[in-house]
């Protein structure tokens, strides 16, 4: 289940984005970007859960963009290699193209996670281009970056 997060999250998210082993991956967004995050209409903060427990979060962007397109900007579970992957994955899409009325939906991921990749082909998503040189790390590294995307017609059912 996909719900709106809410500031009592704010700790289990940044228990996920804050791990070492996420660093090369994912930025570790601090409260008040969080709380900022809950307040701007162009994005929506979520956790999901399995079991009534949150399991992972994702953040979403470019809500109401008029091209119809949203941006899945950041995401991680709480647990890797339980299984969990491609379910979160597909309750990501369904949330991005029912509940926010996506029309494509775009993501990037750095060329050295080819287990993400993995994930996102799949699940459906295509892989669209690089962008060399994108994305600086926390650490100082400046690294290339995959874009995938999916559109409507394309959702796996």
């Amino acid at each position: 289940m996909i719900r709106t997060a809410t500031p009592t999250d704010f700790r289990f998210i940044r228990g996920i984005t804050s791990r070492p082993e996420n660093a090369r991956f994912i930025v570790d967004v601090p409260d008040p970007e969080l709380h900022a995050n809950l307040a701007d209409p162009e994005m929506d903060l979520v956790i999901w859960e399995q079991d009534g427990q949150p399991a992972g979060y994702a953040r979403f962007c470019e809500i109401g963009n008029p091209s119809g397109r949203v941006e899945l900007r950041s995401l991680g579970l709480d647990v890797a290699d339980a299984g969990l992957g491609q379910p979160f994955l597909r309750a990501l899409i369904d949330h991005a193209f029912d509940g926010l009325k996506a029309a494509r939906i775009w993501l990037d991921v750095v060329l050295d996670n080819p287990r993400a990749q993995a994930a996102y082909h799949r699940t459906g998503f295509t892989h669209e281009g690089t962008l060399r040189q994108n994305w600086k790390r926390p650490n100082g590294d400046i690294v290339d970056m995959q874009i995938f995307g999916m559109i409507k017609a394309e959702r796996p059912q």
